[in-house]
């Protein structure tokens, strides 16, 4: 993965995760830690939600965006994985990032990214860096 995504994704904590239910769409705000190694976001959540029941096994989407009004600043990816319950090593990688939601004992899911569109103004207005898990 090119180097100046995984800066982007490593500086942010907020995803936008979009699912669809029961043939009408959803979205949720995730906070997030990445797993560098597995090239993986790490998010905490609960079986009894919409948005886990919904992308469970299945492949989801979703967005990581800065938020800012200049334009030379703009930067954001879309993405695309796998949603799966984590494993105990990205519990870990979670739990570091986020020491203060352990008290709470929530399920911990991964979303394995297969593809990735960065978009960073900073390298140009509109530069598109795309990845693929190969």
């Amino acid at each position: 993965m090119d180097e100046k995504i995984i800066k982007f994704i490593k500086k942010m904590h907020l995803l936008s995760l979009a699912v669809t239910s029961e043939n009408e769409p959803y979205a949720a705000s995730c906070f997030y830690a990445f797993d560098e190694n597995n090239l993986s976001f790490i998010v905490a959540g609960s079986d009894d939600t919409t948005h886990v029941r919904a992308a469970l096994g299945g492949v989801v989407s979703g967005t990581v965006a800065l938020d800012t009004k200049v334009i030379g600043h703009i930067e954001g990816l879309q993405f695309k994985g796998e949603f799966m319950r984590a494993s105990e090593l990205e519990e870990k990688i979670y739990f570091k990032r986020f020491p203060y939601a352990l008290p709470m004992k929530p399920q911990i899911f991964s979303v394995k990214l297969s593809w990735i569109k960065f978009t960073s103004n900073t390298l140009g207005f509109g530069k598109k860096i795309i990845w693929n898990r190969v």
